[in-house]
């Protein structure tokens, strides 16, 4: 059993025991405290809680223990039931409300959930608001309402269609363009919430013909749900043999996108940032953010375009703290993560669908004429799991020492600029992991940088 806190939620596998995996005591436990922040957050006499789930099967269970702590707390909560990450997002600053909980493991199995918690900007927690509710969960400082004063629950369902509005009214989205190419396009939504929105966001946005795959939010899902290239044999078989344009699949909670060309070639969930930006700083001018472990090419396009880059460390938070700094007009995660800050400042799939989509209907390229135009880099990425007690600061000591004379960036685990490419060491914020990612212009040169950093690691 494994239960996680990170920047990126409270998350954990289902079952077991309190503290060791995602029980209803610690569901009950962390959404407490997030009650008790909110209330010290929001000015209101009573604050408003947005919250939706992905479809995974302990979704129910867990919907349930987070609005019943919420409301036992006196928090109204306005429940959009199955609805996507970004659809919650959007849904917090649009009802002007303090906060919003986000039912959903994103791309982990099915026996996992989590928490996603989000402020009144309906952005993730920041480092030191996390830490300060951490600090509240471990208190058990909870503050509970007397009867008249719990908080009531409403249900709203009007918010995937408005996030597809919201979409739709992009400068970005052009449906006449995407009307005019005669699209088919072939969506994997894996049995989760993608099934309700993405089907409806591709008849909105014109698509001559949609083949749906795995639509149903059953929540048993038919593949490994990351969207890496050995998870959409399926995907890849379906665009060939229906002669689609165009293959599209996103994670449980929509807020990864990944593609397939034409020729049932997987475009690389890397590259999707990559052409979103690219169509973007044709037409604005402004720099462009990614994390750390994301691919060299989001650089190459943004100088192309006479803009600049920057990175940051890994974790959508941080992506966003970056684009505010930098004034960023596209940013995200090479892990198919599309964030554009004229819509809100989280990953969200639908957004990327619509802008990739107007991209390749106004490139007059078919998807692998288009993938052609890109640098051609090579990313391997690689996990070693952390055998208890091993120190992770003697780990990156080591990794630094293996490179003498390399430039080298601290700031998110270690990550090692050399001659071919780049290779970085880092604990997951979602898995008991250490994630080794490497990237250079040939596979080889990328592999030969995991291998060492591997034994490195394994003789640490």
């Amino acid at each position: 059993m494994t239960l996680i806190t990170s920047i990126s939620g409270i998350r954990g596998t289902i079952g077991g025991h309190p503290g060791e995996g995602l029980t209803p005591v610690d569901v009950v436990r962390f959404a407490s405290a997030y009650a008790v922040w909110i209330r010290k957050r929001s000015l209101k006499g009573k604050p408003r809680v947005v919250t939706g789930r992905d479809a995974r099967i302990s979704g129910p269970v867990v919907a349930d223990l987070v609005i019943s702590s919420l409301v036992s707390s006196g928090i109204d909560v306005t429940d959009l039931g199955l609805a996507s990450t970004p659809t919650v997002e959007v849904a917090v600053t649009g009802l002007n409300a303090d906060g919003g909980i986000i039912i959903t493991a994103s791309h982990n199995p099915y026996h996992w959930n989590a928490l996603k918690l989000l402020n009144e900007k309906g952005e993730f927690l920041s480092s030191s608001d996390g830490e300060e509710l951490l600090s509240i969960a471990s208190s058990g400082q909870y503050d509970y309402c007397a009867v008249d004063e719990l908080g009531k629950v409403t249900t709203d369902d009007t918010w995937n269609d408005r996030h597809i509005d919201l979409v739709l009214s992009s400068p970005w989205v052009s449906t006449e363009a995407i009307k005019r190419a005669g699209l088919t396009v072939v969506a994997d939504c894996v049995n989760s919430v993608g099934g309700i929105i993405v089907p409806r966001l591709l008849e909105r946005l014109g698509v001559k013909r949609i083949i749906t795959i795995y639509g149903e939010p059953t929540g048993r899902f038919p593949h490994n749900p990351e969207p890496l290239p050995e998870n959409l044999t399926d995907l890849c078989s379906m665009v060939l043999s229906e002669a689609a344009d165009i293959g599209v699949v996103v994670d449980p909670d929509v807020d990864r996108l990944a593609l397939v060309c034409e020729n049932g070639v997987v475009f690389g969930e890397e590259y999707t940032l990559v052409s979103v930006a690219d169509y973007i700083l044709s037409r604005k001018r402004g720099s462009a953010v990614s994390n750390m472990s994301s691919s060299m090419a989001l650089r190459d396009v943004a100088a192309r375009h006479g803009c600049e880059y920057y990175s940051s460390p890994v974790g959508e938070v941080n992506v966003v703290e970056e684009m505010k700094r930098r004034k960023a007009v596209i940013g995200g995660e090479g892990n198919g993560g599309v964030i554009v800050p004229d819509l809100h400042y989280g990953r969200d799939a639908v957004a990327g669908i619509a802008i990739f989509l107007t991209h390749l209907a106004t490139s007059g390229k078919k998807c692998s004429e288009l993938r052609a135009i890109y640098p051609e880099y090579h990313i391997l990425k690689s996990r070693i799991e952390i055998a208890p007690g091993q120190s992770l600061e003697v780990i990156f000591n080591s990794v630094r020492s293996a490179f003498p004379g390399c430039s080298i960036d601290d700031r998110d685990g270690i990550k090692v600029e050399t001659s071919e490419g780049w290779v970085q060491v880092r604990a997951s914020n979602t898995e008991p992991i250490l994630r080794i990612y490497a990237e250079a212009t040939t596979p080889d040169a990328a592999g030969s940088l995991v291998k060492l950093v591997t034994t490195v690691v394994k003789k640490t």
